[in-house]
């Protein structure tokens, strides 16, 4: 395999993952950013401890997706991430349903 086959696979696989992404990020309520990972998820915890002096983060998920173009299963249970880095966490916009009387739903 040349490098040019290389950076190829490579770029199709970074396309395949974000046309993933675009197809499930409307089931989830949630975008985290860490150091490491990006992840969609319905349920977050994130706590602020210290232990000698130091402060880090816990940060639990739950439901989740995880951005990562190496991994076969991308939809995991739960997920924790213990850190010293900046964690991001993001409430995503859901479209309001219009129950008004031109509703497509029978009542």
């Amino acid at each position: 395999m040349s490098a040019e086959d290389l950076e190829n696979y490579e770029t199709d696989m970074e396309l395949a993952l974000y046309r993933e992404y675009r197809d499930v990020v409307g089931l989830f309520a949630y975008v985290v950013e860490t150091e490491r990972r990006f992840y969609l998820a319905n349920q977050v915890d994130l706590q602020v401890r210290s232990a000698a002096g130091e402060v880090y983060f816990e940060l639990r998920l739950g439901d989740a997706w995880v951005w990562d173009v190496y991994r076969s299963a991308r939809f995991v249970k739960s997920v924790r991430v213990v850190t010293f880095k900046d964690v991001n966490v993001e409430e995503l916009a859901k479209a309001e349903l219009d129950l008004s009387g031109g509703s497509a739903f029978p009542r």
